[in-house]
């Protein structure tokens, strides 16, 4: 005795009486570890600031391919999210090599001078440059209870910078800082990261202080 067709016709019965309910796009969960910060005071580094215990401080050799202007540019870098806050530091005043776009179009290092008006258009130009994929840019300008002054950059969408900041006391140091992930940057399955790393980088603004003011 087969039952076989039976059971087959019973089955595309009740699946055609089924009612279908689309599902969302899942992610892996994310295990966020506990948050607990250290302090970066290296004593060659004209600023200070805590960080978490998670992440670990690498003093920058290369900054996309280029050497960094001076020894005092770290990463901070989150292996376990395959993150990392570049902290690229100019001397205002100082001198620094700027690109500087020729007639034809290509671009040329020219030796120039570290403007504080100039950085901060430079700060604005280098998130505005993700106008392409975002669906918007926040900026927002702070002050924190140890006097540190800047703007945050919140960029929404598939940008790869999705958190960038500048902090500057306007006549001597002037810090940019920007989040990267080493992975195609998708705003959905990076959503819950940002946000645990957004914690992270606010508290590092907010214990921030310049050395040598």
């Amino acid at each position: 005795m087969k039952f076989f067709p039976f059971i087959g016709i019973l089955f595309i019965t009740i699946s055609c009486n089924s009612t279908y309910t689309s599902k969302k796009k899942g992610y892996f969960k994310v295990d966020f570890p506990e948050r607990k910060y250290l302090v970066f005071d290296d004593p060659e580094v004209p600023y200070t600031f805590e960080y978490p215990g998670y992440a670990k401080i690498v003093k920058d050799s290369t900054y996309f391919d280029s050497n960094p202007e001076n020894p005092f540019w770290r990463n901070i870098d989150f292996p376990q999210f395959n993150a990392r806050i570049f902290l690229s530091y100019k001397s205002i005043g100082g001198k620094a090599l700027y690109k500087v776009k020729q007639a034809d179009g290509t671009y040329k290092d020219s030796l120039g001078i570290n403007y504080f008006d100039r950085m901060v258009n430079d700060a604005y130009n280098l998130t505005n440059k993700n106008e392409a994929v975002a669906t918007s840019i926040k900026d927002s300008i702070f002050i924190t209870q140890n006097g540190i002054t800047g703007t945050y950059f919140k960029v929404g969408g598939n940008a790869a910078t999705a958190r960038q900041f500048f902090m500057s006391d306007t006549n001597k140091n002037f810090i940019r800082g920007a989040l990267y992930f080493d992975t195609t940057p998708n705003a959905d399955s990076l959503k819950p990261v940002q946000d645990f790393l957004q914690k992270d980088i606010e508290h590092l603004i907010n214990t921030f202080r310049w050395k040598n003011k």
